[in-house]
């Protein structure tokens, strides 16, 4: 595989440093890091973002995270492994990320559960960085970044 374009963020630096803005207030502790990793690893998977999917593998294990939970990511609702909380913001992301899949895009129940296990502010940093991840995702998919060319 080759990239359709080596560096997208170079040919259109105003836009890089606009999402790498956007990027940096989703880093908020607010929202736990590791839910924060979690959920930009599902949104990639779902993306079909190889770039980015090794890119957050990588930094949720540096970030602690462990080999189990990672394999399971892509199959959350029938592993063990999961907080009330993480399982809340992976049905968010997937919602949010799969806008079109369903007459309500994103239900009140999945709502709900994520309004239970977080405060607005921390609501409002989920939000953003699945925002966020579905754009980075989109950018790497159509220019095709290669897997681990960022390291």
């Amino acid at each position: 595989m080759k990239p359709r374009i080596e560096n997208p963020y170079a040919i259109v630096p105003d836009s890089y440093r606009a999402l790498l803005a956007l990027e940096k207030s989703t880093r908020d502790p607010a929202l736990p890091h590791a839910i924060q990793e979690l959920v930009r690893l599902r949104a990639s998977q779902i993306n079909g973002c190889g770039f980015c999917v090794d890119m957050h593998s990588h930094d949720a294990k540096a970030g602690g995270e462990t080999d189990e939970r990672l394999f399971a990511v892509a199959a959350w609702r029938e592993a063990p492994w999961f907080t009330d909380a993480e399982r809340a913001a992976l049905a968010l992301t997937e919602a949010a990320t799969r806008l079109s899949d369903r007459g309500d895009a994103v239900p009140d129940e999945v709502w709900d559960a994520a309004a239970d296990e977080f405060d607005e502010k921390a609501l409002a940093v989920l939000v953003t960085t699945i925002a966020t991840i579905n754009a980075w995702n989109r950018i790497s998919v159509v220019t095709r970044q290669i897997a681990g060319s960022h390291r």
